[in-house]
């Protein structure tokens, strides 16, 4: 099954800490246990750091959300950097912003 053009687009947005995650997890051949076990960690952990991998990858992936600020803070999110009450007042302040600035440009034309 060929993917459509373009949607390699996620692997190169992945960071080297992710592409290591995912080259260790291929040469495991996708085995959750022996990947916990060459990180020195238990399964939980290895299961919670692929589920956001998953989320950063939709994030990624995602075709509607076009504002490069918006993806960096989701994937914060799935990251875990960041919680989602700070997700949504980084994102309400940048929509602001970004109304703001729209209503300038218009102001003068």
């Amino acid at each position: 099954m060929a993917e459509g053009k373009g949607n390699s687009g996620w692997i190169e947005r992945l960071g080297d800490e992710d592409m290591a995650f995912v080259k260790r997890f291929v040469l495991a051949s996708g085995s959750l246990k022996a990947l916990a076990e060459v990180y020195g960690v238990s399964y939980p952990t290895i299961r919670l750091r692929l589920d956001r991998l998953i989320e950063k990858v939709r994030i990624i992936d995602e075709m509607q959300i076009t504002d490069e600020l918006e993806r960096q803070a989701r994937m914060l999110m799935a990251d875990g950097r960041i919680d989602g009450a700070a997700l949504r007042a980084l994102l309400a302040a940048h929509r602001k912003d970004l109304e703001r600035h729209s209503e300038d440009n218009s102001d003068n034309s």
